[in-house]
């Protein structure tokens, strides 16, 4: 059945979907089976939930499926042995079939670190990129903001900050950002001191009171890590300073971020929290599609609330900004130290309140570089982990 909707140019957006299997990439599938006269599936990649890819491959039938648990393939290649689908396994057949000439835009989503090497990849084959993977620019923001230039690739934001901040700009993109706001829930332990937190638990750290997120993002937001992994990645992004951002803790998720220009005005994006809204407009720019997302009621909400995010007991935030403000390899250190603390908490190997301490001391410990290069960031991740491991 064809949807009524099409794209000016009545061609089908080929996509490939990095991460499919998780919280991005399932929600950019419900955007696509929406609109199946706009968007077509030529890719899908997956970890290690090879029974959801396999069911998702059947629903899509994209040309190609990679899942990178090596174990894994033969399991997923037997289910679509009938299919006509190629079915490959590892990291580096992620990397390679980004490259493929039918891929129109590739949405990274694939989680942390490990989403790199990909969407490098991809910019250097001139795929357009949807970043749903904030770690990418976080990590090596310099050097794909530089790649991406070089191949005239546009970077579409899909965090939801982000993609309120590209809202803002559409029709500004001559004036020049005074400023921009990230908005911040609190997360689910707003407002609770550090005696509170020293006892809290993976199950109520998971429990977000506004967004429905995968188990590591849902942590970085509890500490404060995911803004700011944010404010590093909105610095590559817009070509910001970082004294021109800030981070102001906005409990209703209504307002998603806010730019402001030298005259003083101010524009935010609103809506409900619903991350399908920022996927579809990263996949659909310049478009707007119509959607049935449930519409925001001012009356729902009368109060709109703000605050100054409590930088004393959430550590982390402070953390990125240090990170930011050094430059070089200290947001690569920063990032993977947090996802050693992350998932040793998740483990229930270390305290909630460990998992600052044990990225400071990373940073504080790991060789700094100052120009790094790809083979610096690598190196600088492994350095990284080892010794973060070795604090747990």
């Amino acid at each position: 059945m064809k949807s009524k909707i099409q794209n000016p140019d009545s061609e089908i957006k080929k996509l490939a979907l990095l991460g499919s299997t998780g919280s991005i990439g399932t929600q950019a599938l419900d955007v696509v089976r929406a609109n199946p006269g706009v968007f077509g599936v030529e890719v899908l990649t997956g970890n290690g939930n090879a029974d959801l890819l396999i069911k998702q491959a059947l629903e899509f039938k994209p040309n190609t499926v990679v899942v990178a648990d090596e174990s894994k393939l033969k399991y997923v290649k037997d289910a679509l042995f009938d299919q006509g689908i190629k079915v490959f396994a590892g990291n580096a057949a992620i990397e390679q079939v980004v490259q493929m000439d039918e891929i129109d835009m590739v949405l990274t989503a694939i989680v942390g670190y490990a989403g790199l090497a990909s969407t490098l990849s991809a910019i250097k084959a001139g795929k357009q990129i949807a970043l749903a993977n904030k770690e990418t620019l976080v990590v090596a923001g310099e050097m794909v903001t530089a790649l991406a230039k070089e191949h005239a690739v546009n970077i579409y934001p899909v965090d939801s900050e982000h993609s309120a901040i590209f809202q803002c700009l559409a029709g500004e993109f001559h004036n020049p950002i005074e400023k921009i706001y990230l908005t911040a829930s609190g997360g689910p332990f707003r407002g609770k001191d550090a005696n509170f937190l020293a006892a809290v638990n993976k199950s109520q750290a998971l429990k977000h009171p506004n967004w429905t997120m995968g188990a590591k993002i849902t942590i970085d937001s509890a500490t404060l890590m995911n803004k700011g992994l944010e404010v590093i990645e909105a610095k590559w992004l817009f070509h910001l300073k970082p004294e021109q951002i800030d981070v102001i803790v906005h409990p209703q998720s209504i307002i998603h971020s806010i730019v402001q220009f030298k005259d003083g005005s101010m524009k935010a994006q609103m809506g409900l929290p619903d991350m399908k809204l920022p996927i579809q407009y990263a996949l659909a720019y310049p478009n707007r599609l119509p959607s049935s997302f449930k519409r925001f009621s001012f009356l729902d909400y009368p109060n709109l609330s703000f605050e100054q995010p409590d930088k004393k007991t959430f550590r982390c935030l402070d953390l990125a900004f240090d990170a930011m403000q050094k430059a070089g390899n200290m947001a690569c250190i920063l990032n993977a130290a947090n996802e050693i603390a992350v998932a040793a908490f998740l483990q229930d190997k270390i305290s909630f309140l460990r998992i600052a301490d044990v990225i400071e001391k990373c940073m504080n410990k790991i060789s700094f570089v100052a120009k790094p290069g790809y083979e610096d960031y690598v190196n600088t991740d492994k350095e990284t982990r080892k010794f973060a491991n070795t604090l747990i």
